[in-house]
């Protein structure tokens, strides 16, 4: 063979397997899997889907907030979709918190440790719907990236797609996909809030209205280090003009 001709392919094969180990290149028996292709696309498809049957209802929503298993507080929202696609809620019903007996010392340590924990359970909620609306343009990055892997559930009919950094570093989601109905039927979450040591695991199940529109129906999300739960619930699902 012509040296020059063996440089040539020499240079070829040196650029192949440099350019296959750059981060986020996309390993080659992952680019090339059409499942996880066609799985990818109809989650993205039936959540934009979802998305979009969703804004004609309205809802009620159910926050409750438990410390240590105790619970500490219950809130009732209506729910609907705003012009701008996001959530717009307005409570219901709501009741001012009792006065904390005890001397002004007393009370004033009981306001600030309700206002943190209530604070914390707000922020942890938000993180929850973060990851009950899936992001198309963050999956199509963790594929890009090499960081989603699918494998069987166990259940029939159903997949797993397990993504990784999905939206924080670090993080983990799986994604349980009916094949069948093309619906999502839940959703597992290790994340945390603002450092990994402050951990917060999330668990999303989702449910069908008659009309066949899937919906996040239980989201329980768990702040570990302070041992502080939000489980939301929607419910009462009505069409709106």
């Amino acid at each position: 063979m012509h040296e020059s001709i063996r440089r040539t392919l020499r240079y070829a094969l040196i650029t192949a397997l440099v350019v296959s180990t750059l981060p986020g290149s996309v390993p080659q028996l992952e680019a090339q899997n059409p499942e996880l292709q066609k799985r990818l696309a109809d989650i993205k498809e039936s959540s934009a889907a979802n998305k979009q049957k969703l804004a004609r209802y309205a809802w009620t929503e159910q926050q409750t907030i438990s410390l240590k298993g105790e619970v500490k507080k219950t809130q009732q929202f209506q729910v609907r979709i705003g012009p701008d696609g996001q959530q717009q809620k307005v409570e219901v019903n709501p009741q001012a918190p009792p006065a904390p007996s005890g001397g002004r010392l007393k009370q004033h340590v009981v306001a600030k440790k309700t206002e943190e924990f209530e604070v914390y359970g707000q922020q942890i909620a938000a993180l929850g719907k973060q990851y009950a609306q899936i992001d198309p343009q963050a999956l199509d990055q963790a594929y890009q990236r090499g960081d989603i892997s699918i494998q069987p559930n166990g259940a029939a009919g159903t997949v797993s797609l397990i993504v990784k950094n999905y939206l924080k570093p670090g993080d983990s989601m799986t994604l349980v996909f009916n094949q069948q109905e093309k619906a999502l039927q839940a959703v597992q979450v290790a994340s945390y809030l603002t450092a990994p040591s402050d951990a917060v695991t999330i668990a999303i199940q989702f449910a069908k209205l008659p009309d066949g529109t899937n919906h996040v129906s239980t989201n329980q999300v768990n702040g570990v280090s302070k041992q502080l739960g939000v489980m939301i619930q929607n419910s009462s699902y009505q069409p709106v003009g």
